[in-house]
């Protein structure tokens, strides 16, 4: 079949988004042509060719062959030109008319064409059935854009055709291509996850020495596993992913130390709203799980589950209905984990509150024990305001004998001791200020104490 290139001009590039727009554009011509015209034109050839946008860079530097770039751009299409499908079919079809093979769905409040897969494998192959099969086998197997999660295929209901799927657009990618930069998601009913950061540093954290070793390995799988996957040709003798749990009481730097290896090895952090998740109606909490680990596949997050007794707990007894789903639940999101290839950690208070089922599976199972007095020393001294003095009275070291609390409450009375200083119009912080904090702190357990 003869190829042909088209010299374009760079007005005509601009126009339609650039060199590879405009041969998705000529693609489909050529194709309705074939269809409905004359057969006069010539099939496109594809080429790379100098930059003229981001989208034509991603493509070249991704090094995108043909059937994933048709996928890509028709993934795009919809967001940046409603009517660059329309204008072309309408030209070849000025009296409109059923047209099944081209595919392509409606959507609620979009007035175009919304491209499935049955767009991509007619503008590419026509109604060629051996060339489409063929291209089915390179979407479900091979296609980089769709294996890498740059582009998605909608989930189709049980019994209609798989192909018949919107092509979806990747919303990070999206913003990439289009922006220059990545939108990272934000909390919401379709991603019930937040991001979490953290402005300190290992030097900030007040773990047990051997506690820190073992965090220390977690780090070395996500700087090293790459290379022992594949330079080392491990992949097919060890499962993907790493499997983490940190158990231990609240405020002991559970949190702190799952942002810390995502700062130090740049990666997102991914905190999964457990009450966003979990769903009293049957089958909804497997559905808003399954929409997290896909959203989270190929993405180099790390996933947080913070107080994770409330989907991780252990499985009953079938009593009921209600019993026999919250067990599906749990045997679920065992399949989902393991299957997982990023960093997964749980946490919870307890150890025993985990179901065995993923305690078996855990690659390390880390306790944060509550500080000792010598670890409460480190935290007063790091807590406490650089440069603002403290009364003389004030003794760290008997505040750290004294009183036995975790990191997160010496923060929360160092904040309230500060701020009742400034108020007071006091250049040193008030002894009697501090142990106001620690009367509140130990009043928020149900605790009273004579300070």
């Amino acid at each position: 079949m003869q190829e042909h290139l088209t010299v374009i001009s760079s007005s005509t590039m601009d126009e339609n988004g650039g060199y590879f727009f405009t041969f998705l554009s000529e693609t489909i011509k050529y194709r309705l042509d074939k269809e409905f015209g004359d057969s006069l034109l010539l099939q496109p050839m594809f080429e790379y060719h100098l930059g003229e946008t981001s989208i034509d860079n991603f493509i070249i530097e991704q090094s995108l062959s043909k059937e994933d770039t048709v996928i890509l751009l028709l993934a795009l299409i919809p967001h940046i030109s409603p009517n660059f499908i329309n204008d072309i079919i309408v030209s070849f079809l000025p009296n409109g008319g059923d047209f099944p093979e081209f595919g392509g769905v409606k959507g609620k409040n979009h007035r175009g064409i919304l491209p499935t897969v049955e767009t991509a494998l007619y503008i590419l192959y026509g109604n060629n059935l051996p060339k489409r099969i063929e291209g089915m086998k390179y979407i479900i197997n091979d296609s980089f854009v769709l294996n890498n999660g740059i582009v998605d295929i909608e989930r189709i209901p049980s019994g209609e055709p798989e192909m018949s799927g919107k092509l979806l657009m990747d919303e990070e990618y999206k913003s990439r291509i289009l922006l220059g930069e990545a939108v990272k998601p934000e909390l919401s009913p379709s991603f019930p996850a937040s991001l979490i950061d953290t402005s300190l540093s290992w030097d900030d954290l007040v773990l047990k020495k051997s506690t820190l070793q073992e965090v220390k390995e977690i780090e070395a799988w996500l700087q090293c596993n790459e290379i022992l996957l594949n330079d080392w040709n491990m992949k097919g003798k060890i499962k993907p992913g790493y499997r983490v749990l940190f158990w231990g009481p609240p405020g002991t730097g559970k949190t702190l130390t799952a942002g810390l290896l995502g700062k130090y090895t740049k990666r997102d952090v991914y905190r999964v709203d457990l009450s966003m998740l979990v769903s009293k109606y049957i089958g909804e909490t497997e559905k808003n799980l399954s929409k997290l680990f896909d959203k989270a596949e190929n993405k180099d997050w790390i996933l947080f589950f913070d107080e994770a007794d409330a989907i991780f707990g252990k499985r009953t007894n079938v009593r009921d209905a209600h019993d026999k789903y919250a067990n599906q639940e749990v045997s679920y999101l065992l399949q989902r984990i393991e299957g997982h290839a990023g960093l997964v950690i749980l946490a919870s208070n307890f150890k025993n509150n985990i179901d065995t089922a993923f305690t078996r599976r855990f690659n390390s199972i880390i306790e944060f024990e509550a500080p000792s007095y010598d670890e409460r020393i480190k935290l007063w001294e790091k807590s406490l305001p650089k440069g603002i003095e403290v009364e003389e009275s004030v003794s760290i070291p008997e505040l750290a004998k004294k009183y036995g609390i975790t990191g997160a409450n010496i923060i929360n009375i160092v904040q309230y001791a500060c701020l009742k200083t400034i108020h007071a119009n006091h250049n040193k912080i008030q002894k009697e200020f501090i142990l106001e904090g620690i009367k509140r702190e130990y009043g928020k357990e149900g605790k009273t104490i004579k300070v």
